[in-house]
């Protein structure tokens, strides 16, 4: 996978711990970086085709992955079943 886009990430010069935190209020914060990010779609691509399980990627939170995840498949096996 590419990951060209990485020197391009808002967040690069940041300190990463800001996107691993433990409580709702630094995954706020986190997002807010994100939202504005140029990458932030492959950012999101990335930690979904990687099962990154930890952090705020892309914006998205790790509950707010695994739902995209979860959509994705069942959406996969209904196009194979139709």
């Amino acid at each position: 996978m590419d990951t060209e886009w990485m020197i391009r990430a808002k967040c690069k010069d940041m300190n990463p711990s800001q996107f691993f935190p433990s409580d709702g209020v630094g995954v706020e914060v986190a997002r807010r970086i994100c939202a504005d990010c140029s990458v932030r779609q492959p950012c999101l691509e990335y930690a979904l085709a990687n099962r990154i399980d930890h952090g705020v990627w892309g914006g998205a939170s790790e509950r707010e992955r695994r739902r995209i995840a979860r959509r994705r498949r069942i959406g996969a096996v209904a196009a194979r079943v139709n």
